[in-house]
Order: C-alpha cells, then sequence, then structure tokens
C-alpha cells in the first residue's frame, strides 16, 4: 500500500502535468512503444503492454495525463493496426492508459540497418565502453550505409509523424524525445516545428569525447548538432552531463558551454543540460512483492538460503559484470573456508541478445564461473550458487526479499534500477555492494558499500565487510537506502522534468 508521501508525490506529479498539458500538447517519441500488437493465430493484432525501461518509466504518466506516443512498428501486428480503419492514431487499448498511439512504419531493410547496424552494434556499444579498440569497432561502408540509409530516414520518419500529430493543434506541442535511436529527431523537429518545445532524455551514458572520436566525425557532429536543437536534455547523471558538455566543445567549436549553468547556446537556441535519474514505481514493485506469486516463489527459495545469502539480479550480458562478481564471491570462499556451508548465492539472470556474438560468449563465460565455484567448493550436501537463468521479475523480486548482500558491481551504465528495488522489498537489512561506476552511485553510494568493477580483491573484502557488518549499522544503512529511493521515485523524476518544461512555457 502506499504511504501517503509517495500518494502525495503521485497527486504532485499528476496535477503538475495536467498544467503543463493544459498549455501545449505532449507528443512522446521512442523506438519502442507502450503497445505491442502480436499477431494472433487467426491473423488477429493482440495489444500486449510494450517492454523496456522507457516503456516502465512512464507508465505512470500514460495512466495520468492524455497524449500522443509515437514509436516504431515493431511487427507486423503494429504494421497492421497502423494500416487499418482507425488510421494511424490510435486509442491505446490497454487498460487504464488515457494515451494515444501512432506508429512509425518503415521498410524492414531500412530499420534493420538503424536497429541492427547502427543503433545496438555502434552507438550502444559505443556508449557503454565495451567496445576494444584495437579490435573493434571495423567501421565499414555497411556501417555509414546504416547511418545514410538507416538511421537518418528512420529519424525523419519519426519527425514527419511527429509534425503530423501536432496539425491542427492550438499551440505548438512539447516533444519529449528517448534516448539513442532518435538522436536526430530534435533537429528534424525544429525544421518542421521550429516553436516546438523539445526535450530529449539519454538513458544510457555518454562517454567522453576521446571515445566519441572512434566513430567519424561527422556523425558526432550531426548527433551533437541535433541534441543542440533541443530546449531541455537529461541525462542519469552529473558525470554524463559532463561528457555531454565536453563533447560539444570538441566538437561545436561554435558552441558557448557555461558548465556552472549546465547550459549551451548555438547561433540562438539555448539548450539546458540537467541530470533526471531515472527511478522505481516504489508501491508498484511492493504490490508484486507481496502478491501471492511472489510469497510462493519466496517459499520456494528460502530452503535454498544459508545463515548469509548474497543475491544479484541482472541480464546476462558483459556490461553487467556477472564473471568478476563470481570470481570474487571464489576468491572469498577460498580466504575464508569458515564461510562454507554457511553461505549461498543467488543469481537471477536474464538471457540478453542472444542473437549477437559477444552476448553468446558472455554467457558462455558466466556458466564457466558458476561451474568452477560450485565444482571447486559444493558438496552434497551444499551448492554455493544457484543461477536462474530465465525472464521471471517475480521471482527475482522474491529473491531480492531475501538477501543479506544484494552485489552490483555493473561497469558503466545509465543507471541500474535492481539497486534501488532491493531496499524496498528486502526484509532483512540487507547490504548494498555498488560499483563506483553503477548509474546510481550518486544517488545511493553514501549508503552502500562501494567498490571499483574491476577490482575482484576489493569486490571480494566488500563482500566479507558486508557480512560481518554489525546490525545496527545494517539497519541504519538499508533504512537510508529505502528512504532515498521512495523520495526520489519515478514520480519525482517525471515531476523534475515537467518543472523545467513549465519554466520554458
Amino acid at each position: 500500500m502506499a504511504t501517503p508521501a509517495l500518494e502525495s508525490g503521485l497527486t504532485e506529479m499528476g496535477q503538475l502535468c495536467r498544467r503543463v498539458l493544459a498549455q501545449r500538447p505532449l507528443i512522446v517519441a521512442s523506438n519502442r512503444g507502450p503497445v505491442e500488437h502480436q499477431m494472433t493465430p487467426d491473423s488477429r493484432p493482440d495489444p500486449r503492454r510494450g517492454s523496456g525501461g522507457v516503456v516502465t518509466a512512464l507508465n505512470s504518466l500514460a495512466q495520468t495525463a492524455e497524449f500522443t506516443w509515437i514509436s516504431s512498428a515493431m511487427g507486423e501486428g503494429d504494421r497492421v493496426v497502423s494500416s487499418g480503419a482507425q488510421g494511424p492514431r490510435l486509442k491505446s487499448p490497454l487498460l487504464g492508459h488515457k494515451i494515444n498511439l501512432r506508429y512509425v512504419v518503415t521498410p524492414r531493410r531500412v530499420y534493420h540497418k538503424y536497429y541492427n547496424v547502427l543503433c545496438n552494434p555502434l552507438l550502444w556499444f559505443l556508449q557503454h565502453y565495451l567496445w576494444n579498440p584495437p579490435y573493434n569497432p571495423n567501421v565499414d561502408a555497411a556501417v555509414h550505409e546504416a547511418w545514410h540509409g538507416g538511421y537518418i530516414p528512420v529519424n525523419q520518419a519519426f519527425a514527419r509523424a511527429v509534425a503530423e500529430e501536432a496539425k491542427g493543434s492550438q499551440h505548438p506541442p512539447i516533444v519529449i524525445g528517448h534516448d539513442y535511436h532518435l538522436y536526430l529527431l530534435p533537429q528534424y523537429v525544429r525544421q518542421e516545428i521550429p516553436q516546438a518545445i523539445i526535450h530529449h532524455f539519454v538513458h544510457i551514458p555518454w562517454p567522453t569525447p576521446r571515445f566519441w572520436q572512434l566513430i567519424p566525425t561527422y556523425m558526432i557532429r550531426q548527433i551533437c548538432a541535433s541534441l543542440c536543437n533541443a530546449d531541455l536534455l537529461g541525462f542519469q547523471t552529473p558525470q554524463d552531463r559532463h561528457s555531454f558538455l565536453d563533447t560539444v566543445e570538441e566538437f561545436l567549436p561554435a558552441a558557448s558551454v557555461d558548465r556552472h549553468a549546465g547550459v549551451v547556446m548555438v547561433a540562438n537556441q539555448r539548450v539546458q543540460v540537467g541530470v533526471y535519474p531515472i527511478s522505481i514505481n516504489v508501491p508498484e514493485v511492493k504490490r508484486i512483492a507481496a502478491s501471492p506469486r511472489a510469497t510462493d516463489y519466496e517459499a520456494r527459495l528460502r530452503p535454498l538460503c544459508k545463515e548469509v545469502t548474497i543475491v544479484r539480479v541482472d541480464r546476462a550480458e558483459p556490461n553487467k559484470n556477472v564473471v568478476r562478481g563470481f570470481k570474487a564471491y571464489e576468491l572469498l570462499l577460498g580466504r575464508h573456508p569458515e564461510l562454507r556451508g554457511k553461505i549461498t548465492f543467488l543469481a537471477f539472470l536474464v538471457p540478453s541478445r542472444t542473437h549477437i556474438r559477444q552476448y553468446q560468449r558472455y554467457a558462455e563465460e558466466i556458466q564457466l564461473a558458476i561451474d568452477q565455484v560450485n565444482r571447486t567448493f559444493g558438496n552434497d550436501q551444499w551448492q554455493p550458487i544457484h543461477v536462474f537463468m530465465e525472464n521471471n521479475y517475480t521471482q527475482a523480486v522474491a529473491g531480492m526479499k531475501l538477501y543479506d548482500v544484494l552485489l552490483v558491481n555493473t561497469l558503466i551504465e545509465g543507471t541500474n534500477l535492481v539497486a534501488k528495488e532491493g531496499p524496498v522489498v528486502n526484509t532483512r537489512n540487507g547490504v548494498l555492494v555498488l560499483s563506483e561506476t553503477s548509474g546510481v552511485h550518486h544517488q545511493l553510494g553514501a549508503d552502500a558499500i562501494s567498490v571499483s568493477p574491476a577490482d575482484v580483491e576489493g569486490t571480494m573484502e566488500a563482500l566479507y565487510r558486508a557480512i560481518n557488518m554489525s546490525a545496527e549499522e545494517r539497519r541504519q544503512r538499508a533504512e537510508a537506502l529505502a528512504a532515498t529511493v521512495s523520495r526520489e521515485d519515478v514520480h519525482h523524476w517525471i515531476r523534475r522534468q515537467f518543472e523545467d518544461l513549465e519554466k520554458l512555457l
């Protein structure tokens, strides 16, 4: 049940959003949308809630305010409904939604270049520092073609959809674009609707200019120039904002950067650059944790727990740093034999991007690390690691209720919602061991035990410190973490952006 403070935060967000949208209509744009239509065996499009962090974060807004959400047609079902009798714009069929939907339909070969050649292998890997520069990336003709024949056309198609949606409105719209898929959208929307208020939020890290230089200069210049057509830019962390300002200075010599104010001026366009750490819907997460299904999973997991339980919840992908986490645990068991048989590690891992070779290889390395620990230290009575390799969110939430230590030792990332979900559902005053490069460290680091993600020895020592922490210190840290997350929840994230948008009206 939501507390009065949480209910107040939701009410304030709703009032603010309605006040802003009474003056201008809102258009949200993201690659993946809030509703995906899957074709049934009898060839009917069946609406389902879309997946992904953007959809989850904006779900409460979709139930509070009326606006239009523009997204890519992800499959045949979306293509069918977008060409149906309702036309390109339709009311969301999901219960509680007040929003309209519009799908951007692009030729499949164009979308493939945009998504599978440019967005994921190039931009996503670059912005997470996951390249190995002596060997990759290799920017060949296919990448250049994907930029010109995929990324640009899809972004232009989104801008046309925004302009079409804005026709007939009494006032120019507020346009909020999301993430690396739509970096060129602000430029093209500004061309189509000069008086629009444009906000773009970047969900993933923004690397330093030196790392951006690994891709062709014309690409990063156009990205920066486009983003500087926005009125408001949002990043997850102060470091991401600093890196963006550095990148603009490096690649746009005509830009004027005010670091203290977080403002960029390009010609007559003023861009306010802010930090808005995304968060979770605390009442919703608590509701799931208290559900009969979660309670059932908790009962099944509890017999696996020993005197001490370590938990991690992650996608099985390289930037989550899962292998080093298991190596630190292996060191712990080797260095402290008194813990053997008294500790267990529950790992809830979700298969991720299994079609990408690097991800396949990393999943294999994870399994090898698990086998190594269990083979070296396990016996008939005790298995050091129990792994659940499946996409089962409720089970993972149930596991987080039981941790004594939550390990989040990720590499560079935009945010980490597990580090926020754990403290609000945990029942054991569990300790958070948190990577200094996690996107949430600037919010939660003071009440966690901080580790360098590559420091396996240091991570082992952090786990040992957490295990031996006094009950009073555990309680103080756990309560402080839960309070921070509850205070700076997803409604707070939305509200802060709308407060800054209201200043632009």
